[in-house]
């Protein structure tokens, strides 16, 4: 019988459908580079546009604006849902039942010493400190009273104590005078310890013998001086916003209470001692701000400093996703803070964004210019370039129910070389090369029979050649009517097909307005528009007329994207001369370089943007005369218009 676990096992695969795929991503690093790119043809700086892409967000991830209202939010609900004056609240009706229990027994004695107590008890201040205060020497003859009483001073203690000391409140509950001599003790040896660190001595061994006598008053168990300064100096400076944002008639009781916590003083005057020991320490901290509280939730001193020390966190928090400040960067939020604020899934979406900023940047899809800025890099340009042109062969498609990129490339005779498939080839797969390349990478250990890194196409020849030139409107009008990002993305489109589909091709980008110039992609992508009048389509032509000259062997194509009739032309001195309406002067020269390019074979397509009946008749003259072609396409379809007139060219 054979071994059951020598059976060959059997496995079954089929789609995932537990939920979102779990091997994916955390983030699409190119979609977040469409988004990108399309800030930056808007005129966002890159660093600008990869600002703005953290503050939205991606994937449905939270963004840091999200994560910025969310903090605000908490900050608010905190500050209108509590108020501060719970301890004097409390301290109030433990003085009214203890003076109350007190009158009820003096009511009961029929003495003179009943009569001078009870004139006593109607002569305390007005003020709850000052009662207290009066009474601390007073003998009670209520035994519920003296209970209230020594409530009031054991409660002042324990929140004293509680605003400096995690869980001192329900630590020292029913705390004996041993357990109070053992608080002060530590204090003593705590402010020893801070004033030698403040001389400049050595501590080292004074804080390790400390912490082994009092460590337990420290479950946050730092390391060294420093750490413990840090973490008390926090504390004490949240106190004294809970004070700053008191009333003065509050602040004063409560500064006046503070010298009967446990009935006894020095308990107080130690702390004192230690807050100013720590503002020395430690200036930088916000021992001034406040936060005015107008809720009904009353809070003790402790809840409430821990309240003012959460408000710290949360503006601390607010300025790390602001992102604002010189030298701002992701790894700044601190995210268990954001985590206690908002949740721990606000932290993963921090993390992801902060891995996301360095992706981006690993991937070398920013790079620094000469003059420091951020901007693109040419493998950023590249994949903006794919996904837009993609975009386009898409519209193209589904308008003439085609894909006419999947023909443009067929033409010609093969010339026994061959290159590595990229997207959107069509030419024929070369065979040999393509199963020699699954032979050498299953050689090297991978098991996949073919992959589609392994597939070589063959080359082809082009029948023609052309010289390009795309000439770009760039005057202030293509910015004020929406037209500005339509013309970068159908340069972008059109650069992209010719680098990748048509690299015997040599394309020119021109843009023009009071004057014209040759620019590179990345300039044209991030080019900002600028409010000057003129519409130099003359000077834009004699440019595309010397990039033409350069390429005598190849069908010179001239493209222009315009949405105004030309309102300047170039002088012989170089100065742009600009009239509107057109003057004579302009259309002149404009038309004789037309005449030019038109000499020289050229083949014209005018796109016009806008319904100007002026431009549409000009633009339809000039069609006639040079022989070429108007089209008049919607701001969406103008990428697709320009790149299909282009593979009709150069088909």
């Amino acid at each position: 019988m054979a071994d059951p676990r020598r059976r060959k096992l059997r496995y079954a695969y089929g789609p995932y459908g537990g939920g979102p795929d779990p091997l994916a991503p955390p983030f699409d690093v190119r979609e977040a580079m469409d988004q990108i790119g399309r800030d930056v043809m808007e005129g966002s700086s890159p660093r600008q546009a990869l600002q703005e892409l953290l503050r939205r967000g991606l994937d449905g991830r939270r963004g840091l604006d999200d994560l910025s209202r969310q903090v605000w939010q908490r900050r608010r609900e905190l500050q209108r849902d509590n108020r501060l004056d719970g301890t004097l609240q409390q301290v109030r009706e433990l003085l009214e039942r203890a003076l109350e229990a007190e009158r009820n027994a003096l009511q009961r004695e029929d003495s003179d010493d009943a009569r001078f107590r009870e004139m006593q008890l109607d002569a305390l201040p007005g003020d709850t400190g000052g009662a207290v205060r009066e009474l601390g020497e007073y003998d009670w003859r209520s035994s519920d009273a003296r209970e209230a009483y020594e409530e009031i001073r054991d409660l002042l203690g324990r929140e004293l104590l509680d605003q400096r000391f995690q869980g001192m409140k329900e630590a020292m509950e029913n705390a004996t005078p041993e357990d109070v001599e053992r608080v002060r003790e530590m204090l003593d040896d705590l402010n020893a310890l801070l004033a030698q660190h403040a001389q400049g001595q050595d501590t080292t061994d004074q804080f390790a013998r400390f912490m082994a006598k009092h460590g337990e008053f420290f479950p946050e168990n730092p390391r060294n001086t420093e750490e413990l300064i840090d973490l008390l100096a926090a504390r004490a400076a949240a106190a004294q916003r809970m004070l700053n944002s008191m009333s003065a008639e509050q602040r004063a009781q409560l500064m006046e209470l503070a010298g009967q916590a446990f009935g006894d003083p020095r308990l107080a005057n130690a702390l004192a001692q230690l807050d100013a020991q720590l503002q020395g320490l430690r200036p930088g901290e916000d021992w001034r701000g406040s936060g005015r509280f107008r809720g009904e939730n009353p809070m003790g001193m402790g809840e409430a400093t821990r309240a003012l020390e959460e408000l710290g966190q949360l503006d601390a928090l607010a300025e790390q996703l602001a992102q604002s400040y010189p030298g701002a960067r992701m790894e700044d939020i601190d995210l268990e803070a954001l985590s206690a604020a908002l949740g721990e899934q606000a932290a993963v979406d921090a993390r992801t964004l902060a891995e996301l900023e360095r992706e981006l940047r690993r991937q070398g899809l920013f790079e620094r210019a000469a003059d420091g800025t951020l901007q693109l890099s040419p493998k950023a340009l590249r994949r903006l370039g794919e996904s837009v042109l993609r975009d386009v062969v898409n519209q193209i498609g589904a308008r003439r129910g085609e894909r006419e990129t999947r023909r443009s490339g067929a033409a010609g005779e093969a010339t026994g070389a061959t290159r590595p498939w990229a997207f959107g080839d069509t030419e024929a797969w070369s065979v040999p090369r393509t199963l020699l390349n699954a032979q050498l990478r299953r050689a090297g250990g991978d098991s996949r029979r073919l992959d589609v890194t392994d597939v070589e196409v063959v080359e082809t020849e082009q029948r023609t050649r052309a010289a390009v030139a795309l000439l770009v409107d760039t005057s202030w009008s293509m910015v004020a009517q929406g037209r500005w990002v339509p013309m970068k993305r159908t340069a972008l489109a059109l650069y992209q097909l010719i680098s990748t589909r048509f690299r015997g091709d040599d394309l020119a980008l021109i843009t023009f307005g009071r004057h014209a110039q040759t620019v590179e992609l990345g300039e044209l992508v991030g080019l900002e528009g600028v409010y000057a009048q003129g519409t130099n389509l003359h000077h834009a032509l004699l440019l595309a007329a010397r990039h033409l000259r350069k390429h005598p062997d190849a069908l010179p194509v001239v493209l222009v994207v315009t949405d105004g009739e030309p309102t300047a032309h170039l002088e012989p001195g170089g100065h742009a001369y600009f009239d509107y309406p057109p003057s004579p002067h302009t259309i002149r020269a404009t038309i004789g370089e037309v005449d030019r390019l038109t000499g020289m074979n050229a083949v014209f397509t005018f796109f016009v943007l806008g319904d100007d009946p002026r431009l549409a008749a000009f633009m339809d003259d000039v069609a006639r005369r040079c022989n070429g072609r108007v089209v008049a396409p919607s701001l969406d379809g103008l990428g697709a218009e320009v790149v299909a007139d282009y593979l009709r060219t150069r088909r």
